[in-house]
């Protein structure tokens, strides 16, 4: 069977005076594509892969040259630094997503751990197992969300590499340019070949398609590319364009609804069976929690040892427990091992860019504990309620929260999600002790009381969320939390046990 770029026509040339023409035309239109794109906040990612010495930094000049370079930034992937390699592999990635309106250039890009990498030997066969699916999975989430998503793989022969390695290491000033690492991929050419042949058409998608750029001759290579930017951009823009003339028809329509078409059939079926009568006196309570922060005082130094990181997630209703439950927690665990990061309303700059992305930024690297007090769940309940994101949106995250937690579980996190539960009438005993006292009154809002008026419609939510995200690799722990000792005790003996098995799998292995 022939491969993808052996039916490449390499031959293509044009000359210096159509490229110059065409390119000028070009150049007019893409300055004013971008400045449409920074109005209409669609954010656009581009990436440059193929062989060494196509012509990857010459083709970016040549692109970026009409633009405003104020609405774009150039990003150089090379091998994974000490951190990036502590972190899932796309977290480098996703933390260098452009917000909405800008335009995010990569030179390489994540494909490096599926070409390069799996080339030199340090992608493991079990990484490349995950690779691509967790590549499509990722270029999938953002165009979802609205980023145009270009990938240029840039092809010429093995021949036509060779002659300009020469001449790149003819030249004191340019040898450096020419690794070791290109020599051998030359040399070996043909393996390498397949390596990217394979990758082509296991992430060419409707949603990221490959553009395959003949890059012998450079002047074609630079108008192809930039041609095939401009339409991508004017596609995007008229789309868009249109569903904003379709919901300016419907403002005066009322909102869409926010309830969920695809109701679960049994309302309440997990929260309403929670025996909340659980309890624990104050003296087993303390009895317990010694017991149980001392144990996980040598977990956490043990989990940095072996490099495991870890990531607590907290969920629950409004003064359900879930500080008080994090504050046991972390008394007992070195502070320089973990962090807390308290999830408020996102702001401008997390708003413009992909829901996930903040959450991203705090993911712990190996060894590390990240504690989330509210998460990237409030898509699914607080977004979803008060129609801060559309139905499509919302139902598109289970799936979306899913695949970013089983990207972090491939990298070997454990990932544990509490949902703090307590009953209408322990939340409003509980509202009112803080509105009477002093020393917790700023614990209580305007807003908590109001949310309390949307009870049922979280109780709904927040069943259907349980059912959808709770996996082998995630699980939801649901947390009887009428009597708060139970639930700091429950919530530490979770945390031990699920830390215990954890290492003495690693022991094992």
């Amino acid at each position: 069977m022939e491969e993808m770029l052996d039916q490449i026509d390499l031959s293509k040339k044009m000359e210096k005076k159509e490229f110059r023409r065409q390119m000028d035309d070009l150049g007019v239109k893409i300055a004013r594509l971008q400045r449409e794109c920074k109005e209409l906040k669609i954010p656009v990612v581009i990436v440059f892969e193929g062989f060494g010495a196509s012509g990857k930094g010459s083709l970016i000049n040549q692109l970026i040259r009409p633009l405003d370079p104020r609405g774009f930034h150039v990003y150089a992937i090379n091998g994974e630094s000490e951190d990036e390699q502590m972190h899932p592999f796309l977290w480098r990635f996703w933390i260098k997503m452009p917000e909405k309106g800008r335009i995010a250039i990569f030179d390489r890009s994540w494909y490096r751990r599926v070409l390069v990498d799996r080339f030199d030997g340090v992608t493991t066969e079990k990484q490349l197992a995950h690779a691509y699916q967790e590549i499509n999975t990722f270029e999938e989430t953002l165009a979802d969300d609205g980023t145009v998503i270009i990938k240029f793989f840039l092809d010429i022969t093995k021949k036509e590499q060779k002659k300009r390695f020469e001449k790149l290491l003819d030249s004191k000033e340019t040898a450096w340019r020419v690794s070791k690492g290109d020599l051998q991929r030359n040399k070996e050419f043909e393996r390498y070949k397949e390596m990217n042949d394979e990758m082509l058409q296991k992430t060419d998608t409707e949603y990221a398609p490959w553009v395959i750029v003949e890059a012998m001759d450079r002047e074609y290579a630079a108008v192809k590319v930039v041609s095939a930017v401009v339409e991508r951009l004017e596609h995007r823009i008229a789309v868009v364009k249109e569903k904003k003339k379709i919901a300016q028809e419907r403002t005066k329509e009322k909102k869409e609804p926010q309830e969920d078409d695809m109701k679960i059939s049994m309302k309440s079926s997990i929260l309403s069976n929670v025996d909340l009568s659980l309890a624990y006196t104050k003296e087993e309570y303390k009895e317990r929690l010694s017991a149980l922060q001392k144990r996980l005082s040598l977990l956490h130094s043990e989990l940095y040892r072996r490099r495991i990181p870890v990531v607590l997630a907290f969920e629950g209703w409004d003064a359900g427990g879930k500080g008080g439950a994090i504050k046991r927690l972390t008394e007992c665990m070195d502070p320089r091992g973990y962090r807390v990061n308290p999830t408020a309303a996102p702001n401008d700059i997390e708003k413009a860019h992909h829901y996930l992305w903040r959450f991203w930024q705090n993911m712990p690297k190996d060894g590390h504990v990240a504690i989330f007090d509210r998460t990237w769940y409030g898509r699914v309940m607080v977004e979803r309620i008060e129609g801060f994101c559309t139905p499509r949106e919302w139902k598109r995250a289970y799936r979306e929260i899913n695949e970013m937690e089983e990207q972090l579980a491939n990298n070997g996190t454990v990932i544990l999600k509490f949902w703090m539960q307590i009953d209408k009438d322990e939340q409003e005993r509980r509202f009112k002790e803080r509105q009477e006292n002093p020393e917790k009154q700023w614990k209580i809002t305007e807003e908590d009381w109001r949310n309390r008026e949307k009870w049922d419609q979280y109780e709904e939510a927040v069943d259907e969320m349980l059912i959808r995200t709770s996996t082998t690799y995630a699980p939801w722990i649901i947390v009887e939390g009428n009597n708060k000792y139970y639930a700091r005790i429950k919530v530490l003996e979770s945390v031990v046990e699920a830390l215990e098995q954890r290492l003495k799998k690693e022991k094992a292995e």
